[in-house]
């Protein structure tokens, strides 16, 4: 089984970003999409989340619904904001690996990264 985290960083005001909506999707070879998990990440800005990956998969994508979390803070975003979701897509070449990506947020940019 794999694990898959973040850690999600609101780099505006430099807390954590707790409550964004959060999907998993496999994605097989020929583009069907199956959701994996649906959640939010914790208080904290921290998800975990242990899965079983499908064998057909090819790739994944994880998605954060980051529009709804900064247009709850309204004073930190302005009326042109314009990014709503991140997405990661990536391969997990070992289905026994951690898949860590930590996610600098803002409203119009972010930063992230693999770590395991």
């Amino acid at each position: 089984m794999a694990i898959i985290s973040s850690h999600t960083l609101n780099s505006v005001d430099g807390t954590h970003a707790g409550g964004i909506a959060v999907t998993l999707y496999a994605i097989a070879r020929g583009g069907t999409r199956t959701a994996i998990f649906e959640t939010a990440m914790d208080d904290g800005g921290r998800l975990n989340e242990t899965i079983e990956a499908p064998s057909e998969a090819q790739s994944y994508e994880l998605i954060f619904q980051t529009g709804d979390y900064f247009a709850a803070r309204s004073q930190q975003t302005d009326t042109h904001q314009i990014l709503r979701e991140v997405v990661i897509r990536f391969e997990m070449s070992d289905q026994q690996n951690l898949y860590h990506f930590p996610l600098m947020l803002a409203p119009n940019s972010y930063s992230t990264w693999w770590s395991s």
